[in-house]
């Protein structure tokens, strides 16, 4: 670690924010140093303070009044008092410089991407040896193109690039990697290692993974509530953590040699009961399953009988018909092309080659590749959201309840001017079939299901808006369930999730999935999710299913050229 002198000081930070009468206190009592060269990883979950800590930095906290700032904070040994000091507006962009998340925000879209390096390099020359410490391959021809013309990937190069083509004194890099590919990620972290490195400035990270944080940081303070519970080199805060909120976000770390026979993370003893009872209430009459096993009915004289059987028991019908089907979605030949994605408006791009892919009843399987290699496409083609070009798809299960999506953003799939129970009753109106539910019968259902997802009553009455992301995405998951579907599609669930939360999704899905008798086909860049949660892991690239492992094997059997490069990547 450097010993350089301090580029940063902070010293008793306290941030408040007043909203509807109400004083949070999001920053309490926080004290911090960054040295020239040194890069500190801010971590926790969140609402730990971690981002407003970071906001500070970049003197970007509103001067409205709504924010209150105390403290001293001072950049290159100038103090600045936070957020009322005209000073900032000299410091910002200059001597602090940030990478966001989702460069697609910060980028112009209008404008390409020498003109938007030119500004601040005053060359083109200068531009392109800009992207060549990024490690960025033809600049030339990068620099001629617009935003949208480049990979997720490509595209943070290029913020970083733009921030330190400034040549600050601070880079605050605010969960830079979240939504990349774990391949990618690696790459990214790496070239903003290096370049942050050469350039000599200060790196504040700000990230809810101990993984990267461990790999790209120096030192690290963990944050809980506004306080700084404890900070060291990273080294110690990893190998020996001393508080025990830290060792919780140890607990709740994905690997690729975790135990998949627990649960991983806190779990929820509500949650685990409220399961048992859900499964216990849905035990299918072991003579229609016999006589369904013996070929005795046919499909159609199946679900005859089972939507009888539902109508008089008051359990959805392709619940009892996931029970007995051992094939509950089937791709089988799928090919699909789109036009005018980089080949021209009229040619056709192909995204799906020939796909086939069994899920049976109450497995897991989970689809892993990088951004581009056809996963997202082979689920919303599994939802009949987008059809086939060729081949074919079959569900299994009553019409209207075969799959459901759960998606990555679970506050943009949820619809904002309802509340929670709206919401369900929704799901529960349009997807009965059979008896007809009371008003009281169907609020009572989405009563029990908030319950089943490990949520309390008092979430009914909120709207989407008033949660944070962890609730947001256990109420997208009671939407999908409240009538159990024969087939849960996730796309993405957990990537925007903070660890401890993360864990508790997929807790949550594993244990639906065995006391609801449901599916599971899981789309995720991430090996470690998708080794946790599935019985079989099939490997994507290019549009094609390269391999398929089982999930307990994943770190081991994989033998392309392609699995071996993802499960290094998730090991770097």
């Amino acid at each position: 670690m450097t010993t350089a002198s301090p580029v940063l000081t902070i010293d008793d930070l306290t941030v408040q924010y007043r909203a509807r009468g109400r004083t949070v206190t999001a920053v309490s009592d926080v004290t911090l140093t960054l040295a020239a060269g040194e890069c500190l990883g801010l971590v926790g979950e969140s609402g730990s303070g971690k981002s407003t800590i970071g906001a500070v930095v970049q003197g970007i906290l509103p001067a409205d009044g709504s924010v209150t700032a105390t403290g001293a904070v001072a950049i290159d040994g100038r103090p600045l008092v936070p957020v009322t000091d005209p000073a900032w507006r000299e410091i910002r962009g200059r001597a602090v410089t940030t990478v966001f998340q989702d460069p697609m925000r910060s980028l112009d879209p209008t404008m390409r991407i020498g003109r938007m390096l030119d500004r601040y390099t005053g060359s083109a020359d200068a531009s392109a040896e800009a992207l060549e410490r990024v490690q960025i391959r033809d600049p030339r021809l990068v620099l001629r193109k617009y935003p949208h013309q480049l990979s997720g990937g490509m595209r943070q190069r290029i913020m970083i690039a733009l921030a330190l083509s400034r040549k600050p004194s601070i880079l605050v890099a605010d969960e830079p990697t979240t939504a990349l590919d774990v391949s990618v990620q690696a790459e990214v972290l790496t070239v903003l290692k290096e370049a942050a490195s050469d350039a000599g400035c200060g790196v504040i990270f700000v990230t809810h993974d101990l993984g990267v944080a461990h790999h790209m940081c120096d030192r690290l303070a963990v944050l809980q509530r506004g306080r700084v519970v404890e900070q060291g080199p990273v080294d110690e805060v990893i190998g020996a953590p001393t508080h025990e909120y830290t060792r919780r976000l140890m607990a709740s770390r994905l690997t690729l040699d975790l135990d998949r026979s627990r649960p991983v993370g806190p779990v929820d003893d509500a949650v685990v009961a409220a399961m048992a009872d859900a499964g216990a209430e849905s035990t299918v009459p072991a003579d229609l399953t016999r006589r369904w096993d013996a070929g005795e009915l046919t499909w159609d004289a199946f679900v005859g009988e089972t939507a009888a059987l539902g109508a008089a028991t008051g359990t959805p019908p392709a619940h009892l018909v996931s029970h007995v089907t051992r094939t509950s979605l089937s791709l089988n030949g799928i090919s699909k092309s789109y036009r005018g994605h980089g080949r021209g408006k009229r040619g056709l791009h192909q995204v799906l080659h020939d796909v086939s892919l069994e899920v049976g009843y109450r497995e897991a399987v989970a689809l892993v590749g990088e951004s581009g290699s056809g996963k997202s496409t082979t689920l919303k083609i599994a939802a009949g959201i987008e059809k086939p070009d060729a081949g074919t798809v079959s569900r299994q299960g009553v019409a209207g309840e075969g799959t459901q999506v759960v998606f990555q953003d679970a506050g943009a799939s949820l619809t904002p001017w309802l509340t929670v129970e709206q919401i369900l009753l929704e799901r529960i109106e349009h997807t009965r079939t059979g008896a007809v539910l009371s008003k009281e019968a169907r609020l009572a259902l989405a009563a029990k299901t908030i319950g089943l997802v490990g949520l309390p009553p008092e979430v009914l009455a909120a709207r989407p808006t008033q949660l944070s992301g962890g609730q947001q995405q256990r109420v997208a998951i009671a939407r999908a369930v409240a009538v159990p579907p024969s087939v849960l599609l996730c796309d993405e669930p957990t990537s925007a999730l903070d660890v401890s939360v993360a864990c508790s999704v997929l807790n949550l899905i594993s244990l639906l999935r065995h006391s609801l008798g449901i599916s599971v086909l899981f789309v995720t860049h991430d090996l470690a999710a998708a080794r946790l949660i599935a019985d079989r892991v099939a490997v994507m690239t290019a549009g094609r299913i390269v391999e398929t492992v089982p999930g307990e094997r994943l770190a081991h059997d994989l033998t392309t050229e392609y699995g071996r490069r993802l499960v290094d990547a998730s090991l770097a």
